[in-house]
Order: C-alpha cells, then sequence, then structure tokens
C-alpha cells in the first residue's frame, strides 16, 4: 500500500490541474485515471480567454493554440433565423480535448505528480483507492475530478447527479470532406433543443456539431440533432453521433465531505447558459488543492471541505444567476422575449459576448439583460419560485 498526501481521481482539466497545484506546494500527489492520454474526449473544446488565464495561473506557461481554431466572430441564430451575427468579438479559441487535456496532463507529470492512468478503479473508500492491477493507495486528502459519472461522488452521495435536473448533449465531429469549408462558422442555435441549443464549433480539420439542453423536456434529443443537422445542411447518415450528459448549471452548494473534495463536471461546475466548463474545470481544481493543502498544513485533513466551499463562493454565486438567467434564455414561455430583446439590443448581444469570451461575471450581466427586459416579463420572473 503506497501513502499520498492527497490522490486525484480524474486527469482531464480539473484533475491535472488540482494535481500540479498541489504536487507544486511540495505535496505528494497520485494522479488516477482509467483512460491513458492522450485520448479522445466528447467536448465542444471552447477555451476562452479565461481558460487561458487560468491556465498560465496554473500550470505557469501559457496554453499552446497551435492545434486550436481562433474565432473573432460568431452568428447567433433561433429557429432557423439569424439574430444577428457579431464581429470583433473577444478571442474565442477551438481545442480539440484530445491536445489539450494531453498538455495538462503533462504539466501535472513535469511537477512531479506520480502517474496512475490507464488503470481503472476497482474499490474506493474514504481514504484508499485499490486500483484492478492490485495496487492499493492511501491519501489524507482525496479529490474526485473524475467528471459527471463520478464514481467518487456515487460513493458520497449515492449517485452522481440527480436525473431530474442534468443535462444532455449528442455532438459529431464533422469531417471537412462532408462540408463546405467556406461554411465552417463559429454559430449557435437557441431552441434547437428544448431549454437548450445548438452549436457548430469550427476545428482543424472538422466541425464539432451538437445539441444539448435539459435531459427531461428532452426525450426526443435524437429527433432535435437530426433536424440540427439537416438545419445545417450536412449529413447525418455518415457521422457517428455521441451523447453524454450535461451537469448544467446543477451543482452541488457542498461538493465534497470532510476531506473528500469534487471538482470540474463531478462538481456540476459547468455554466447553466454557455455550457462552458473548461475555465470551472481548472479553477476549481486549482481551489479543491489549496484547501487540501491549507487542511493538511493545519494537520486537520477534515476540514478541507470548509475551506473549498470558501474558496468557491464567488463562482456558486454566479451559478446561481446564471441559473436563474437560464429561464429567461431557454424557458419556452419567455424565449421569445428573450429573443425580441437580444435581436434589438446590441448591449445585450455583446454583453452576451462578453460572458461567453469570459471578460464579464454574470452580475453585471444580469443587471444590463434586466434593464431591457419587458416589463410583463420581469413581473413574471419574480413571481416565479
Amino acid at each position: 500500500m503506497t501513502q499520498f498526501d492527497i490522490i486525484v481521481i480524474g486527469a482531464g482539466p480539473a484533475g491535472s490541474a488540482a494535481a500540479t497545484w498541489a504536487a507544486k506546494q511540495g505535496r505528494s500527489v497520485a494522479l488516477i485515471d482509467k483512460a491513458s492520454f492522450p485520448r479522445n474526449k466528447l467536448c465542444g473544446g471552447l477555451f476562452t480567454e479565461r481558460s487561458r488565464t487560468y491556465y498560465h495561473e496554473i500550470f505557469g506557461q501559457d496554453v499552446d493554440l497551435a492545434h486550436a481554431v481562433t474565432r473573432e466572430e460568431i452568428a447567433f441564430w433561433h429557429e432557423g433565423r439569424e439574430l444577428a451575427v457579431l464581429s470583433d468579438i473577444p478571442p474565442l479559441h477551438l481545442t480539440m480535448r484530445l491536445d489539450l487535456d494531453a498538455a495538462m496532463f503533462a504539466h501535472a507529470l513535469d511537477a512531479g505528480v506520480e502517474d496512475f492512468t490507464g488503470q481503472a478503479i476497482a474499490e474506493l473508500t474514504e481514504t484508499a483507492v485499490k486500483l484492478r492491477n492490485g495496487s492499493s493507495l492511501t491519501a489524507a486528502v482525496i479529490i474526485g475530478a473524475d467528471g459527471v459519472n463520478s464514481i467518487v461522488a456515487k460513493q458520497l452521495f449515492g449517485k452522481p447527479f440527480d436525473t431530474k435536473t442534468i443535462g444532455f448533449g449528442l455532438e459529431v465531429e464533422v469531417p471537412l470532406s462532408a462540408q463546405d469549408p467556406a461554411e465552417q462558422l463559429l454559430r449557435i442555435d437557441f431552441a434547437a433543443a428544448t431549454w437548450g441549443y445548438g452549436w457548430s464549433f469550427p476545428k482543424q480539420g472538422s466541425t464539432t456539431v451538437g445539441v444539448g439542453g435539459l435531459r427531461a423536456p428532452n426525450p426526443d434529443m435524437k429527433d432535435h440533432m437530426q433536424r440540427y443537422m439537416h438545419t445545417l445542411g450536412l449529413p447525418s447518415e455518415a457521422v457517428k453521433i455521441k451523447g453524454h450528459h450535461l451537469p448544467f448549471g446543477d451543482f452541488r452548494p457542498t461538493p465534497g465531505r470532510a476531506h473528500i473534495l469534487l471538482a470540474g463536471d463531478a462538481a456540476g461546475l459547468v455554466d447553466p447558459i454557455t455550457g462552458e466548463g473548461i475555465a470551472f474545470a481548472m479553477k476549481s481544481g486549482q481551489l479543491a488543492a489549496q484547501a487540501a493543502c491549507d487542511a493538511l498544513n493545519a494537520y486537520a485533513p477534515h476540514a478541507a471541505i470548509e475551506l473549498y466551499k470558501s474558496g468557491l463562493k464567488d463562482m456558486h454565486r454566479n451559478l446561481r444567476i446564471a441559473r436563474n438567467l437560464r429561464r429567461i434564455i431557454f424557458a419556452p414561455r419567455w424565449q421569445k422575449a428573450f429573443i425580441g430583446t437580444f435581436r434589438r439590443s446590441g448591449t445585450v448581444r455583446m454583453m452576451y459576448m462578453r460572458l461567453l469570451a469570459g471578460e464579464v461575471e454574470y452580475p453585471e450581466l444580469a443587471r444590463r439583460v434586466l434593464a431591457r427586459l419587458p416589463r410583463y416579463l420581469l413581473n413574471a420572473i419574480r413571481r416565479t419560485p
């Protein structure tokens, strides 16, 4: 049995960030993932300037965007009608998670983290992890960064997420041979799914196309996906469609218990409006690692969760505001009013873009949007529990 200060389960952005941050503070860290890196990951791959700032802060260097596509123009659509095309927007980088996650994982190894990737977990307790190869690891603090289907969250709460509030998305990688390269635009379609949207994100060699929204009101998500592919003029028969759950703003107010912490998707830390999760994943991984290190320095590992909750206050506040705004943007009964406001107001459009790019926080966006909505809609929102 091998002893570590911290075990991190999951080597994606949250896990690699947590492991790197803790190792840089002199802590012994084991990083576990059932996959071997590099590995493919179903994701739109949106990497914002906020993500770039966090990346530099955590890993000590700028992200390599050589394999990314950067766009400074985006088109918004609603039910087959173009709402607006915004130019000269803050840069949005469209990455392939194969490259991005492998780079973060490499930074973790460079920081001295011990590699236990490519090995599935056979048994998990509050202080130990047994791998299927027979190895056993123990640690004073465990950080679960193992995604939306987190086994750590299941261990703590009985299930990784609430099926009534979780989101679900379908996504494909459309090769350039199946589309006109001139039409490889960055595009978001409101209402492509109920309580959700569709997206078309250009990449090098392909375009990531998907639809997503709350799972419960979308039993026909495959039909939404077929219609969206048809809207974009893309063949739906020749590409493989994959699905995954989205912790669409369904974050856990207490992301863990005592010395066991959850970060990234495992804690539900995904923007409920934009669906962007990489920035929240990296930052929450850093905050979890800092809480773990502070608790260990005080010889009180069980205090880690309260330290972590304190660090997450601003992020949780933003997500609560975003959840309320989501009702305005995506709820079918109110979406018409929002779309009208979005079409008329250049301020709302630019504020939405600055939010997507990570240049503005939700409190400011909420003030700007609410100031421009029709009074009847504001009254309806106030009456909603």
